[in-house]
């Protein structure tokens, strides 16, 4: 082999070792779960209910603000102790839906308040900060727009919370209000539940580090005091804020029992924008989150665990250059991937898959069967997305804060629902790029074939199919919805992105 060759290929042993580590831990989440996975007690409620603060922090979501505020309105919470806060920072009719279904509940007896910003400076982070301000509440549940919960979540979260003073946030888990939508939402699906019926299970039940995910959980307002407030030094406003916690020495408790259903992005460009805030956010907390972590009085175990958390978001890049350098190393007579050793293959292909499969297991009792026919719509968005985090992943490490944008909302259960003409997102010249990516995967699983590199063609044609999917849809749901409001007169002319719209 060249020098050349030999650089790229222990170049490409390195990424493979570094994919495998976090191929290991979720492994090993995998195993704590089943470990750790009990009904929780049921838990007496407290003598006395506390004074809670309901924020709903919302930014042009007029699709979906009137169903989450009736949803906590009817919340079954002792009325003289709830207090809801709209934290409305929106620029279109959003504000009036949510001022007239206001009005509707204050007639009715409920403590609902309409909050409006000067700015909107920091964001949701500022939002739940100016909110938190004058909230009278010693608790304060949090709910993004999307979200549906029922009557009973906030008595049965709150019973949690109370249960210890030093338990500083109850985070429960997301239910889907539309997972059989489509294939993408499908797709979602089986990840958010890996995350939320593996990965907090075994990080709860184990004492490691676990994160709030920025909504459906009840705070003590006592701990985001203590932890240093909401602050908009990453996108990931809620990562930071429950590590920053965590740090401080409260407990953070994770209860797979209470479930609130949310709605799935049903847009590919949605979901990217969507991925790409959480992955630059996650690698911004672990900027600036990681030397406090690794000083804290805390087991070697945690610290670790932390670290592969707060970087997970770095095996996309990873993903990225693996899938550039094999056609090369194919080319050059090297062995991809046989020069691996057995055991990294193991984990690099199986870890995953297994996570997931386990929480379709525990999570659906009567059709986890038919959800692991989704397994692999997940694993090619996975890697189709590998381009899109990346450069996320890329901007986290540079830069700190950035523009916090919402992902768009529908407001609907199926395929059928249309995102407003406002809220679309045109493609840009990055979806060009994941096509192209998409033909280079295609024309290197057609080089593995010719090798006989049988070992490598399931991951390469998985390459090949999350970019096209991921760059085919988001090209082709943009220009269906162009269509349909080109027919309603909204738009004047059909372009690559959008002209400005007459009216919407």
């Amino acid at each position: 082999m060249t020098t050349l060759t030999t650089v790229l290929a222990w170049l490409y042993i390195g990424i493979a070792t570094w994919l495998a580590l976090y191929g290991a831990h979720a492994l090993l989440l995998t195993l704590l779960s089943r470990r750790g996975r009990r009904r929780q007690a049921s838990v007496a409620p407290p003598t006395t209910w506390p004074r809670v603060t309901v924020q709903i922090p919302l930014y042009n979501e007029r699709a979906v603000a009137a169903r989450i505020l009736d949803a906590v309105a009817q919340f079954d919470y002792p009325r003289e102790q709830l207090e809801i806060q709209v934290l409305d920072d929106s620029t279109d009719e959003t504000s009036l839906i949510v001022a007239q279904r206001v009005t509707f509940w204050r007639a009715r007896g409920v403590n609902m308040m309409h909050v409006r910003r000067p700015h909107r400076e920091h964001f949701k982070a500022g939002a739940l900060q100016f909110g938190l301000q004058m909230a009278h509440g010693e608790c304060i549940a949090i709910f993004d727009a999307d979200f549906v919960p029922p009557p009973d979540w906030l008595r049965r979260a709150v019973a949690l919370l109370m249960q210890d003073e030093r338990i500083g946030l109850v985070q429960t888990r997301w239910g889907h209000l539309n997972d059989t939508a489509s294939l993408l939402t499908r797709a979602q699906a089986v990840a958010l539940d890996g995350h939320f019926l593996v990965e907090q299970v075994a990080r709860h039940a184990h004492g490691l580090f676990l994160n709030f995910n920025g909504t459906a959980g009840v705070w003590r307002r006592v701990c985001i005091e203590d932890a240093g407030g909401w602050r908009a030094t990453t996108l990931s406003e809620d990562l930071d804020l429950s590590y920053r916690a965590q740090l401080c020495g409260w407990r953070l408790l994770y209860s797979p029992e209470i479930i609130a259903h949310a709605e799935i992005p049903m847009q590919m460009a949605a979901f990217k924008r969507q991925q790409f805030r959480w992955a630059k956010g996650s690698i911004q907390a672990a900027r600036l989150l990681l030397p406090a972590v690794w000083r804290a009085p805390v087991p070697w175990r945690v610290k670790l665990a932390a670290t592969l958390h707060l970087t997970g978001y770095s095996v996309h890049p990873a993903m990225l250059v693996l899938l550039l350098l094999s056609l090369p190393l194919m080319a050059a007579g090297w062995p991809v991937p046989a020069g691996m050793p057995p055991i990294w293959l193991s984990v690099l292909g199986m870890s995953a898959p297994l996570l997931y499969a386990v929480a379709q297991y525990d999570g659906y009792p009567r059709t986890w069967r038919r959800r692991l026919t989704w397994l692999p719509l997940l694993m090619a968005l996975g890697l189709g997305m590998a381009l899109n985090n990346a450069r996320a992943v890329w901007e986290g490490v540079w830069r700190e804060g950035g523009v916090f944008e919402r992902t768009p909302k529908t407001g609907a259960a199926d395929a059928r629902g249309l995102t407003p003409f406002a809220y679309t997102i045109a493609p840009d010249m990055w979806t060009l790029v994941e096509a192209l990516l998409g033909w280079y995967a295609f024309v290197t699983t057609g080089f593995a074939w010719v090798q006989g590199r049988w070992g490598a063609l399931p991951f390469l044609m998985l390459y090949t199919i999350g970019f096209w999917w991921v760059s085919g849809q988001t090209m082709w749901q943009h220009w269906r919805l162009k269509r349909h409001w080109r027919r309603l007169g909204v738009v004047r002319r059909h372009v690559f992105g959008y002209d400005r719209a007459q009216h919407d």
